[in-house]
């Protein structure tokens, strides 16, 4: 195939371009040009800007365009309308973040049971009630209640350019080597580092991940095969718990470590953040838990935790020193012993 990838410098995309590379397609990269200018010399770049300057996508064919980094729906309008008559097939990337029904915040008394019946009732699909814009918002100004109801609009410019010929993807966390923003990546390495390890709640919170590798993969291999529609698109196949993650982690390390299960309640009291302090983490909240049956019918396989967690590891420890000292997200070191003393000393 004849493909045109929107991006294809940042996280997702350089494991995009390599996997289409290795079946054979023929790559064109659009973007600004100026995020990891170096990768693959071989493969054809057109510079122009999605806010605005879209020239060098005219007059030109392809088979499929992938679209896996747009924002705002202004941007999807501008380069699905121009590509309408000159791609068969539209792949656009959202996010969980469109739904509705996502917020989430540590509560002392669970609310629902991990693993229980109503875990399952109470799981997204591809049909789940959608965010919308705040009333009265006018603009195109991307803050905290915005980002997702903007994706919303932005899977809409895809399908109303592409009617019957685009796929819509959301994922969830993505996470594996390449990931700047460290989400999953503290885990491997906190874990990795060794010593008394907080972890939160009592384990049983279910979590989702996906390595951007099988992402990628499996959004060529829809291209590959036209194939239409909406998925989520995150993992593993089966429910897996937080001590299950941690767990996981743990048997690739070889440093000695200690798990010390901290009570919700404790970490609500001291103000610890799911997500960002303790990422992965988002307890009581059906992001935890979204449906892929879908996605899975599609073909979406991953790879097991212990390859994520190897390649992340080994990743890690080629990057800049500044980036392994302090990273992005997560409990630092000072903050971390001080709220497990004092954890201790109140039971």
């Amino acid at each position: 195939m004849r493909i045109l990838i929107l991006g294809g410098t940042g996280f997702i995309g350089p494991h995009m371009v390599e996997y289409a590379l290795s079946r054979g397609h023929t790559v064109t990269m659009f973007n600004r040009g100026r995020t990891n200018t170096h990768l693959f010399p071989e493969v054809e770049r057109l510079v122009g800007d999605r806010n605005g300057d879209v020239a060098a996508l005219g007059g030109r064919e392809w088979d499929v365009v992938l679209d896996n980094n747009a924002t705002l729906p202004s941007w999807v309008r501008r380069t699905a309308q121009l590509l309408k008559d000159s791609a068969e097939h539209y792949i656009h990337v959202s996010t969980l973040s469109v739904y509705a029904n996502t917020s989430f915040a540590i509560k002392p008394d669970r609310i629902i049971t991990p693993g229980s019946a109503e875990e399952e009732a109470r799981r997204i699909h591809e049909y789940s009630e959608l965010k919308v814009l705040p009333e009265g918002h006018e603009g195109e100004e991307v803050a905290g209640g915005t980002y997702g109801p903007f994706k919303v609009l932005a899977e809409q410019e895809a399908r109303s350019a592409f009617p019957g010929r685009s796929a819509v993807v959301r994922p969830g966390l993505i996470v594996g080597p390449g990931d700047h923003t460290d989400r999953f990546t503290y885990w491997p390495v906190r874990i990795d580092r060794g010593g008394e390890v907080l972890v939160p709640g009592d384990g049983l919170d279910s979590v989702q991940i996906i390595d951007a590798r099988d992402l990628t993969g499996w959004i060529v291999r829809l291209a590959e095969g036209r194939i239409s529609g909406t998925y989520n698109a995150t993992g593993p196949e089966a429910r897996l718990s937080v001590a299950e993650m941690v767990y996981g982690i743990r048997a690739v390390t070889s440093a000695p470590v200690h798990f010390n299960w901290v009570d919700t309640a404790f970490l609500q009291e001291h103000e610890v953040r799911p997500w960002s302090d303790l990422p992965v983490w988002i307890p009581d909240s059906p992001l935890g838990y979204v449906r892929i049956d879908r996605a899975v019918a599609q073909g979406l396989t991953f790879r097991s935790l212990a390859e994520t967690t190897r390649d992340t590891l080994d990743w890690h420890a080629a990057r800049p020193e500044g980036e392994r000292v302090a990273l992005r997200v997560g409990l630092d070191h000072a903050r971390e012993a001080e709220l497990l003393r004092t954890w201790r000393a109140g039971r």
